[in-house]
């Protein structure tokens, strides 16, 4: 292992702030169903930054435009594991007239870069590049091989990305076993001398499904009893109301037990109403962790006012909780009923890993270093990330996106939100610790 005694001078903050700006600059808008701008041009950009330094990349593409970039960097024990460093370089759509500032200029001002993706994810984008460009430079390799891929198309389920990586080019990481990406590493202020920084180690599961209605067409005027909109929306009405029962998973469970221990507040985890009723500020972030969900996003039908359509459609955005999936499924087609079907528009499994190990210890490890009042825990993620496609080849992935932030920031209401933006400060922490990281992992 590198000591701090045995590195060589460098800075890797040096660029972050800078390149999280020009990444910002970049519009890498996914609009689902196959569309998105500029994919190909940010992998451009990443692939021209590791090649200034000596690193070279390959790009791949799902479909023209859709790029995911793959670069090998050598560490010192080459006979190591790879560690797979990954991010992804799409944003969801901003709305400018939503915004204080034009959500693709990368501004910086009040202490932040701001604009889609400065949380999700091009800060971490830009962390890993400016700590590889400045160990690079300064001769400084990573303590093992490291695997850096960054996609196309997460978003949307990495349909054009990950998923179509691991699918046409596994071998690009089939020789990683453990990796690191979004969605953890994020300090959430306890008191003025703690904070917790929450490590992903599980993530639920997605089926975004679209549901379809038949009826009977005819004139709006009439008597109908099989209207395919009426029997649609009671469909929706049914899953969208669902109240699903809490259910508590290992990761859940271990951290209660953190929480519990820095809140110095009894915490039953088999008794979730109580809990939630004293975790104050922390139940709002935790809801979703402890149900599946099934929320209505989209309704279509009908195309005249006057005009019962023949057919209605709508999608819902179901997430299912590590080991259940099936409790999930079962309860929808129950709730559809026998009017409505539904088929699956983008699927994926639930991840869940124990919170321990050599690479986890290197985190809190790093992380103790750069703030010496840090306490870590594990996190279960209402959302989905490119972990689920890794995993299927066998790698054991981490939410690890180091930022220590100011206590009264709403990081988690900045994913896919407006005036999304991130600290320089934290980037900097970021990467410090990322720098470390590399040294330890």
């Amino acid at each position: 292992m590198t000591t701090s005694s045995d590195r060589p001078s460098y800075t890797p903050d040096a660029e972050v702030v800078e390149l999280c700006s020009e990444l910002i600059q970049i519009d890498t808008t996914n609009y689902g169903n196959g569309k998105s701008n500029g994919e190909r041009v940010a992998a451009e950009y990443v692939a021209a930054k590791l090649d200034e330094v000596g690193i070279e990349s390959t790009i791949y593409e799902s479909e023209p435009g859709r790029a995911t970039l793959v670069a090998h960097w050598d560490g010192e024990d080459q006979n190591a594991d790879p560690l797979l460093v990954h991010g992804h370089l799409d944003v969801v759509p901003a709305d400018p007239k939503d915004w204080k500032v034009d959500p693709f200029a990368g501004e910086i001002f009040d202490g932040c870069v701001w604009g889609r993706g400065a949380v999700d994810m091009k800060d971490f984008d830009a962390m890993v590049l400016s700590v590889v460009r400045a160990r690079q430079r300064a001769g400084a390799k990573p303590r093992r091989p490291v695997r850096l891929v960054f996609t196309a198309d997460e978003e949307a389920g990495g349909v054009y990305g990950a998923q179509w990586l691991i699918n046409n080019h596994p071998d690009t990481v089939a020789d990683c076993t453990e990796g690191i990406g979004e969605v953890g590493g994020f300090s959430i202020t306890v008191k003025d001398d703690l904070r917790l920084y929450l490590i992903e180690t599980a993530e639920k599961g997605m089926n975004w499904m679209r549901l379809k209605a038949r009826g009977t067409a005819g004139h709006g005027s009439m008597v109908n009893t099989d209207n395919a909109v009426t029997n649609l929306v009671e469909a929706v009405t049914r899953i969208g109301g669902h109240e699903w029962p809490l259910r508590v998973t290992p990761t859940v469970r271990e951290f209660l037990k953190t929480l519990e221990d820095v809140l110095e507040v009894e915490l039953d985890p088999d008794d979730m109403t109580a809990t939630l009723a004293k975790l104050g500020s922390f139940s709002r972030m935790f809801g979703a962790t402890i149900r599946n969900t099934s929320n209505p996003t989209m309704l279509n039908a009908g195309y005249k006012v006057n005009v019962i359509p023949g057919d209605a459609e709508a999608h819902i955005d179901g997430r299912f909780l590590p080991g259940y999936e099936d409790e999930f499924f079962a309860t929808i087609d129950e709730l559809l009923g026998d009017k409505v079907q539904r088929e699956t528009v983008v699927q994926d499994i639930a991840l869940e890993t124990e919170f321990s190990g050599g690479l986890v210890e290197a985190m809190k490890a790093c992380l103790a270093a750069e703030d010496p009042q840090s306490r870590t825990a594990p996190l279960l993620m209402s959302g989905g990330t490119d972990a689920k496609s890794w995993s299927r080849l066998g790698v054991r992935c981490f939410g690890f996106v180091p930022l220590q932030l100011p206590p009264d920031l709403d990081f988690m209401g900045m994913f896919h939100g407006i005036d999304e933006r991130v600290p320089t400060s934290a980037l900097e922490f970021g990467s410090r610790v990322l720098d470390r990281f590399l040294d330890e992992a």
